[in-house]
């Protein structure tokens, strides 16, 4: 069963109807309750915008494709996102680079140019040429507990312009407005804040 044909599922409650007998009792129901994670609205969209697939198995595993850019700055100090706040005024430790689930059809350098402006703001990235590296990592969803996730992580080194010095905060847009899936999005939940901090690419690796 794939996402990337757009959902099988016709709606957020015939999802959930499908997952409940396949993952771990009272998983599904920590969902958007347990601070720091989404829910079954979440994954419908995901699923309906082609950014993640399921696998027909039980439990069922999430795969997804996500872009990592490791933006560096000046005296080897490379950018991490330490946290985020989402729309229902929870925080979630991150630190880790910019990452963005990747969309169906999409280049690594599109995805980077989308990342950057999305959660950055609009700022022109160069990829550093022979940065890029592939790798597979398997392992609980975090936003989804039960859940387990396949993530095929592309990651590229970038510079970026006219990023502060300091630590800073960027605000994200609603995360599926120009899509004309609205259904259950008011309750999904979304990235407000991102908290960006730079850190010592010797204290740190991807």
């Amino acid at each position: 069963m794939s996402g990337h044909g757009g959902s099988p599922f016709s709606t957020p409650q015939s999802l959930s109807d499908w997952l409940k007998p396949r993952l771990p009792a009272d998983s599904l129901s920590s969902w958007g309750v347990k601070p720091g994670t989404k829910n079954v609205h979440n994954l419908w969209l995901e699923l309906s915008e082609g950014e993640t697939s399921l696998l027909d198995s039980t439990p069922p595993i999430r795969t997804v494709n996500v872009v990592t850019v490791r933006v560096l700055g000046k005296d080897k100090l490379i950018l991490v996102e330490a946290g985020q706040e989402l729309s229902d005024g929870s925080f979630r430790d991150r630190f880790r680079p910019l990452s963005e689930k990747m969309k169906p059809h999409e280049s690594v350098e599109e995805a980077v140019a989308r990342a950057v402006k999305e959660e950055l703001g609009s700022m022109a990235a160069r990829i550093v040429p022979g940065s890029y590296q592939k790798k597979l990592e398997e392992r609980d969803s975090a936003s989804y507990p039960g859940l387990p996730a396949r993530y095929v992580l592309h990651s590229v080194d970038a510079w970026v312009e006219g990023l502060p010095d300091s630590d800073f905060v960027t605000e994200e847009k609603e995360e599926y407005e120009d899509s004309d899936r609205t259904m259950g999005l008011e309750k999904a939940v979304s990235v407000r804040k991102h908290f960006w901090k730079w850190v010592s690419s010797d204290s740190f690796s991807s």
